[in-house]
């Protein structure tokens, strides 16, 4: 390949990489992923909450980062990566997630053995958005109360200066 079309190739990269801080135009990176897990972490030691665990997919319901920390139990990854999906899923945080399972349960029901019990309806799960409004990602946490495992997304997401929104 000619020097010119790969320093071209580098150069539109770095481009996107520079307009949307770290974050590519379509989807969140590994790099930005692991700092949005550890910020939540350290949100979560800093509110004593109980053993957590993280997971950052990307726009396409990929696990991009996840981490489970010491005493999280069994099923947490599982659900913090539920929690996330169904953000990705739906389009919306996990509030309007949760407030549709309360006034359809019906349907949630059919959704989630649709997507093969992926959908996890619980507070603690958080779109991920850029400068310009776009869902990158989504976050997921589980291991302390919904509450706790929202404002620990929140945090984690607003430490690499970008958007969360959690449908509330």
């Amino acid at each position: 390949m000619p020097y010119n079309v790969r320093r071209n190739r580098r150069a539109v990269r770095a481009e996107h990489r520079a307009r949307e801080g770290n974050v590519l135009l379509h989807s969140i990176d590994l790099e930005t992923a692991d700092k949005i897990v550890d910020a939540a972490l350290a949100k979560g030691r800093e509110l004593e909450c109980e053993p957590l665990t993280v997971a950052v997919l990307d726009d396409s319901g990929t696990v991009k980062s996840m981490k489970r920390e010491d005493g999280s139990s069994l099923m947490r990854p599982d659900i913090a990566a539920g929690k996330a999906w169904g953000c990705l899923g739906f389009g919306f945080g996990n509030r309007v997630v949760v407030a549709r399972a309360q006034s359809h349960p019906m349907f949630i029901n059919a959704l989630t053995d649709m997507s093969g019990g992926r959908i996890v309806p619980s507070p603690g799960g958080v779109l991920i958005k850029n400068a310009e409004g776009r869902t990158i990602g989504a976050i997921g946490i589980s291991g302390d109360t919904g509450e706790n495992d929202e404002i620990c997304a929140i945090a984690g997401i607003e430490a690499v200066g970008l958007t969360p929104d959690t449908g509330a």
